[in-house]
């Protein structure tokens, strides 16, 4: 069950503050077997010198291993329970297959502990089990789908995302995301039935500044804030608006085209997203 909890005003950092309680959360430590250490780096490089802005400080976190292939086919799982990952907007859940393996998954909305879900070509379409976009009927929401078969869930992984199956032809499927984008992905690829879970995400309210530094984002400085030696725009009597056209700390224009015109898959985009 999840609940929107607004706190009383009794500081400054708690005044507006709203976040998502989830009773059914576990309120334990992580499966051990399946978290790795992550290691902080801050924004910095092997000498030591900032190469990333706004990143440092933030709480420790271990890296819970995710299993995005579901490549454990026709073994029943049961959902052990539902857990909280730092790493990711979702909820995960930790499945206990029949031959006793643990995998983590990202937690679908309408699944419940207990519950048995199932990958594999020729299963039933149920929420929770993994298949081929070939066997899903058009008008299925789904998540964690494909590019190419066999390299794990990459479209559709945040919290309250999914695509909608819209059409089949002889070698692709047609889907539509959540930004609007229309794009084709081959029917060998797999995809799970249903919608990711905590699609609250976006109400939530962190109050203050300090919950953004634990989570190891700084704020942002302007260009036209900094002195002449730190940014182009630095410097100059009184509120200067620079005195030149944006640009990055290194002068290159701002707007500028850094990537190429054509990649990979873009051929198979019907409809670019919304912007």
């Amino acid at each position: 069950m999840i609940i929107l909890k607004k706190y009383k005003p009794t500081s400054p950092g708690m005044r507006g503050v709203v976040s998502i309680k989830n009773l059914s959360l576990h309120k334990g430590s992580p499966y051990k077997k399946l978290t790795v250490s992550k290691k902080c780096s801050s924004g910095r490089n092997n000498v030591g010198r900032i190469t990333v802005w706004g990143k440092g400080g933030g709480h420790k976190r271990k890296y819970r291993v995710i299993d995005w292939k579901r490549d454990k086919y026709n073994i029943f799982a049961k959902i052990e329970r539902i857990e909280y990952d730092p790493n990711r907007s979702p909820y995960i859940a930790l499945l206990l297959y029949e031959d006793g393996e643990r995998r983590y998954i990202p937690f679908i909305d309408g699944l419940n502990v207990g519950d048995k879900v199932i990958s594999g070509h020729d299963v039933p379409v149920k929420i929770g089990n993994c298949m081929p976009l070939r066997v899903i009927p058009l008008g299925t929401n789904v998540n964690c789908i494909e590019f190419i078969p066999g390299s794990g869930g990459k479209l559709a992984r945040s919290a309250g995302c999914y695509a909608q199956l819209l059409a089949k032809d002889k070698l692709h499927a047609t889907i539509r995301l959540r930004s609007g984008e229309v794009r084709k992905v081959l029917l060998d690829c797999f995809a799970s039935i249903g919608v990711i879970s905590k699609s609250e995400h976006n109400l939530q309210k962190l109050g203050k500044a300090g919950r953004n530094r634990w989570r190891n984002k700084k704020p942002k400085v302007r260009g036209v804030a900094m002195n002449p030696v730190d940014h182009p725009l630095g410097g100059g009597e009184g509120r200067s608006s620079g005195g030149r056209p944006p640009c990055s700390p290194w002068g290159l224009p701002e707007g500028k085209v850094t990537r190429k015109k054509k990649k990979r898959g873009f051929k198979l985009i019907i409809n670019r997203r919304k912007k």
